[in-house]
């Protein structure tokens, strides 16, 4: 059951944002026209993208262990973790599974050179930037109280400390 919690959480929330929308505006849109860039670039732009779509879900599968693990829920609303998760990435910065989504999205707007992917990769970016601040860290604090406070205080919203936060020192 634990299982199904996990996929069905990852299938409605990363895989929508990564897979069915894209797929939807490439397929409604079309692939463009290879912008014919001379070579090495061409190659260079696919690289790239390949580099950000590996990022991005490595960070995905990092924050779904993470909050399975020490959490003891998914990334879900419907089914957020029980516990404040801290540890591992969550050390270095608070959104990351939000990070890891804008990889894969950016990654996919380089490899399909589609100007609607990018779209959605901007709508999303601003979108979240609005919803984190405004709706899910206030309830967070409602949620997790003085512990979340503390944890908001020490680490970043998007860009990463360039050493882990430690709640015990």
């Amino acid at each position: 059951m634990r299982v199904l919690r996990h996929i069905a959480s990852i299938a409605a929330l990363p895989g929508l944002a990564t897979i069915v929308v894209p797929i939807v505006l490439v397929d409604a849109v079309g692939f463009p026209q290879p912008a014919h860039w001379p070579f090495p670039w061409d190659l260079i732009s696919a690289l790239i993208g390949l580099v950000f779509v590996g990022l991005g879900l490595w960070l995905l599968a990092a924050t779904i262990q993470l909050f399975a693990n020490e959490g003891q829920g998914t990334l879900a609303p419907w089914d957020p973790p029980r516990r404040l998760v801290v540890q591992g990435i969550y050390a270095r910065v608070r959104n990351p599974m939000i990070s890891g989504v804008c990889c894969v999205l950016l990654g996919e707007t380089l490899l399909t050179e589609s100007a609607p992917v990018f779209g959605w990769f901007v709508f999303f970016v601003l979108l979240n930037l609005i919803y984190i601040p405004l709706r899910e860290e206030p309830a967070l604090v409602r949620r997790f109280g003085d512990d979340y406070v503390e944890y908001r205080q020490h680490v970043p919203r998007w860009v990463p400390r360039r050493h882990p936060w430690n709640p015990d020192r």
